[in-house]
């Protein structure tokens, strides 16, 4: 049986549909700085002022600041630390500030060793890349939806953008990998006024594993869109042959497949589904009969 036209263009949807939200997500993680969280452990500082609670490190008298005389801290051991959570993305490393509201942000570039540093920038390199061939498999998987001249430019245009959204997988993958290593390194070597005391992967980085894996569905169905047509159609058309050499005389028993190539030639410019169009190959043989 064919494939009918409705089933192609529900293959074309799911595609079209898988890349689309593939590209949100990679875009979503690559700007965030969530893909790594957690705590730093850091000494609390001296409460001034009218500072008060258990962030910071309170004197055995009101005026202890101003005096001269000995003055004793009651906290020892982990009181004296406190834990800070942090977050970190491909360009920024943000944590929280004790005693204040808001953030203090660095640059994670500069905070990544200089021997690993390079391969940060091409796990960069490799993320944007990787967008990029996201957004052109969109606009050809669009194209093909929405227009094109012939079916066989529809089968071109289905064939290229396969290959498009393979080779976005393949770099996000690796630029995902290299990120990962640049992290850890960055945590084992990293500046000590960074190194966090715990921490695990975050939202962001599920978001870009799950962007990967819409991205190699969204091949997947499109490879097996173009398999399962291309298929179909030699598979009509062997049986086709077959069934001329049966029911017809030909003089030339090269006859049936010269009929068929000259139906396909005349084919191309048409943007009907080939599949369903050979069965009025049955017609074309009739009268080239006669």
């Amino acid at each position: 049986m064919p494939v009918p036209e409705a089933d192609g263009r529900h293959r074309a949807s799911a595609a079209f549909s898988l890349s689309f939200l593939s590209l949100v997500f990679s875009i979503t993680a690559f700007s965030s700085s969530y893909w790594c969280e957690g705590t730093r452990k850091v000494a609390k500082p001296f409460c001034t002022g009218d500072s008060k609670g258990d962030l910071c490190i309170r004197f055995n008298s009101p005026d202890g600041n101003g005096s001269q005389a000995v003055q004793y801290i009651w906290e020892t051991g982990d009181d004296k630390f406190v834990e800070k959570k942090f977050h970190a993305g491909i360009w920024y490393s943000c944590e929280e500030t004790i005693n204040e509201d808001g953030e203090k942000c660095r640059s994670f570039i500069s905070l990544t060793p200089a021997s690993d540093r390079g391969v940060l920038w091409l796990s960069i390199v490799a993320e944007l890349l990787y967008v990029l061939l996201l957004l052109t498999g969109n606009i050809l998987m669009s194209v093909e939806m929405c227009y094109y001249s012939s079916v066989i430019d529809g089968l071109k245009i289905n064939a290229f953008s396969a290959v498009v959204t393979v080779l976005a997988g393949l770099l996000g993958m690796v630029a995902h990998m290299m990120y990962t290593t640049v992290f850890q390194m960055t945590v084992n070597l990293g500046p000590e006024d960074w190194r966090p005391h715990t921490w695990d992967y975050g939202w962001s980085y599920g978001l870009a594993w799950t962007s990967f894996a819409c991205c190699m569905a969204a091949a997947v169905t499109t490879i097996n869109k173009y398999t399962k047509t291309i298929l179909e159609f030699k598979h009509k058309r062997k049986k086709l042959e077959r069934s001329f050499r049966i029911e017809y005389k030909f003089p030339d028993h090269t006859a049936p497949e010269k009929v068929c190539n000259v139906y396909v030639n005349s084919f191309q410019n048409s943007t009907d589904d080939p599949t369903h169009a050979l069965r009025s190959l049955r017609h074309l043989a009739t009268i080239s009969v006669l």
